[in-house]
């Protein structure tokens, strides 16, 4: 504040003054750099200078008409038709299908609730040789760069857009990862034997490129106090075979990698049991080597025991797992850690003396258990209306057969577990079972499990990728919700079991369809352009040939006198001494051997000429230029020019948007 001094005052005294806000103008001015005002200032004097040369107002409109027609042309309406259709393509229909999966659209507790959200991604199956065997190059590793660019765009815009707590792989991370050799074992298909283990770690390296990237690369403040999580673990029957055809380097590898496929972990206050079922399969069924299924080989060892023993043996322990997961979640959310008291004097103790702590207790969260392959129901259970490939019959139905998985198997697959393996898991996971997640069948199946305690529910969870059979890809969100007593892990709010948890189906895009697009669009870009270039050339005005000024054709006997002529006069003799009296230069000088030397004079003593008549083969033939002049004057050709030209300039400008948009993923 600014102040006045009044001297017939001798006071002080506050002045108030009018200020105006600054226009909009000079706040763009004052916040330019002074290397970018100056540039202003210049092209504002250049606009000026140009304005200038028109005086008249006719003029100016004929400027503006004459910019107005070189900016709105139907090549430049293409040019920017194809910058939209692939911007939408390449970009804008991953966003917007993501962003209608937001978390507040569809999920539903209290205001004051902070759920934990759980992403499941079933069934990326990377393309490799496996995939398509008998695909030729190039068309093989476009599949392998597209499939790739596909869920590397989904998977970072549901980070960017939904930006998850956890997320929780359900298998089949690679498509051939069974196959591929390790420095111990081969693939039992003599056409894959050639990719070795190097071979198995760059397509690591792809799953690493893919996905774990654009995950590790998002910086964001997780719900969950431990922070956020990526589980890949779970093995699918594509990284390590099913059942009686798991070998176990391969299955050790991917778990060196990967991590163990048995674990349990408490994520959102809820149990998170991974079961290794593609191995725990080969229970059931026949030892490839001797083909039983019963008694053992005479050393007590039972059939493919080397294979099912790890995750028969943690579902034996399950109590004592669960029961250290999750005192352990509830120590680390404040419970006291109970210790041991121990005697300070020394004793010398007659028998050793082997302290064991008791096995901790299940404290009892709602507990979810996840397997690649899906478990037992009764045939004909149909899979609900979210299921993409075969749609509900009708409404109500118990049993759907076209809708339902189909208990089904083949070469290293089975479509469901077995009944025994089924009930195998379900019994010894323990209480509060209250939800099943799988992966597998590619598409999406939801349903509930009545000959199971409680009744779970179980949801397939739709393959992740375009390649695999499906439209529309997709993954399952999960938010959950268990508030507990940090002491005792109860639940704080009496909820009936299942009400813990909320799911949601997001849906990708229809890559198949967007192709389409992409031949629509360039299709009707060659229709247009096509008759853009026939109107062109029917208004084109037909080009008219002047006469010659000189003839095009000449008599053999004025021929003939030329070319005496031109000897007489040529310029290319050496000297003169090279002439003799009354004769011609010689016939080397000239270097014509088609033509005599004179052999007399005529009457006046000139020289006389022995004329030889030469029949004249040459003809008038119009260079490669003139042809083509010629060609592009019909109209054929001023219809083939301009549609050259108009796609040439449209195709320039979209293939470069295409590459800086593919490049940048």
């Amino acid at each position: 504040m600014s102040y006045s001094y009044l001297p017939t005052t001798n006071a002080y005294r506050p002045a108030r003054r009018q200020s105006t806000p600054p226009s909009l103008v000079k706040s763009v001015h004052d916040a330019l750099p002074p290397w970018a005002t100056q540039g202003v200032y210049s092209a504002v004097r250049t606009a000026k200078s140009q304005l200038n040369l028109y005086k008249s107002k006719d003029e100016l409109k004929r400027l503006g008409l004459r910019t107005i027609q070189t900016l709105f042309t139907v090549t430049n309406g293409l040019i920017v038709l194809w910058i939209c259709t692939l911007w939408w393509g390449e970009r804008s229909v991953f966003r917007d299908s993501v962003d209608a999966c937001t978390w507040n659209a569809w999920e539903k507790w209290p205001t004051n609730a902070r759920p934990h959200h759980v992403a499941f991604i079933a069934d990326p199956q990377l393309v490799d040789p496996h995939t398509y065997p008998d695909r030729p190059w190039p068309l093989s590793t476009l599949t392998v760069k597209f499939t790739d660019q596909y869920m590397r765009r989904s998977f970072s815009s549901m980070q960017h857009t939904l930006d998850p707590d956890s997320v929780l792989f359900l298998g089949d991370l690679f498509d051939g990862g069974r196959e591929w050799s390790t420095p111990t074992s081969t693939s039992p298909e003599e056409r894959w034997r050639k990719y070795k283990d190097d071979f198995w770690k760059k397509e690591f390296h792809r799953f690493v490129k893919v996905f774990l990237n654009p995950w590790s690369s998002q910086e964001t403040q997780s719900t969950n106090s431990r922070g956020r999580r990526l589980i890949a673990s779970l093995p699918g029957n594509h990284d390590q075979g099913f059942g009686s055809g798991v070998q176990l380097p391969v299955r050790d590898r991917f778990q060196n990698f990967f991590g163990k496929g048995n674990r349990v972990d408490i994520i959102g206050n809820h149990t998170f049991v991974s079961v290794d079922s593609v191995s725990l399969s080969s229970m059931d069924q026949p030892d490839p080597q001797t083909g039983s299924t019963g008694a053992g080989n005479g050393d007590g060892e039972r059939p493919n025991q080397k294979i099912w023993q790890e995750p028969e043996d943690f579902l034996n322990a399950m109590k004592l797992h669960r029961g250290r997961a999750e005192m352990d979640e509830l120590r680390f959310l404040g419970k006291p850690r109970e210790g041991r008291l121990f005697k300070h004097e020394v004793t010398v103790p007659s028998e050793p003396t082997i302290y064991r702590e008791d096995d901790p207790e299940i404290i009892g969260f709602p507990t979810i258990l996840l397997s690649h392959v899906p478990l037992y129901r009764k045939p004909a259970t149909p899979c609900g209306p979210l299921r993409e490939r075969y749609p509900p019959s009708a409404e109500g139905l118990e049993e759907d057969e076209p809708n339902a998985l189909k208990l089904s198997g083949g070469y290293q697959y089975q479509n469901v577990l077995t009944k025994t393996i089924s009930n195998d898991i379900v019994s010894k996971i323990g209480p509060n079972l209250v939800h099943v997640y799988s992966g597998d069948d590619h598409d999406y199946c939801e349903i509930t499990h009545r000959e199971f305690s409680g009744s779970p529910k179980e949801i397939t969870v739709k393959s992740t990728s375009w390649a695999m059979g499906v439209r529309k890809p997709g993954f399952v969100l999960t938010s959950l919700w268990n508030p507990i007593d940090p002491t005792t892990g109860a639940s704080i709010d009496s909820q009936s079991p299942g009400s813990t948890l909320q799911n949601h189906l997001c849906l990708l895009p229809d890559q198949l369809s967007i192709f389409i697009y992409y031949g629509l669009i360039l299709a009707f870009t060659l229709t247009v352009l096509l008759l853009r270039a026939v109107i062109l050339a029917l208004r084109k005005p037909e080009p008219t040939t002047p006469d010659p000024i000189l003839p095009l054709t000449e008599t053999p006997a004025v021929r003939t006198r030329a070319r005496a002529v031109s000897i007489t006069s040529s310029s290319n003799y050496q000297n003169n001494s090279s002439i003799k009296p009354g004769g011609l230069a010689s016939r080397a000088t000239n270097g014509n051997p088609r033509y005599t030397p004179p052999v007399s004079n005529d009457a006046n003593g000139y020289p006389g000429f022995d004329y030889i008549e030469e029949a004249d083969t040459s003809k008038w033939k119009a260079s490669s230029s003139d042809r083509r002049r010629r060609g592009n004057d019909t109209l054929f050709g001023r219809v083939s020019g301009e549609f050259t030209g108009s796609v040439k300039s449209v195709a320039r400008v979209a293939l470069v948007w295409y590459f800086i948009l593919v490049w940048r993923w």
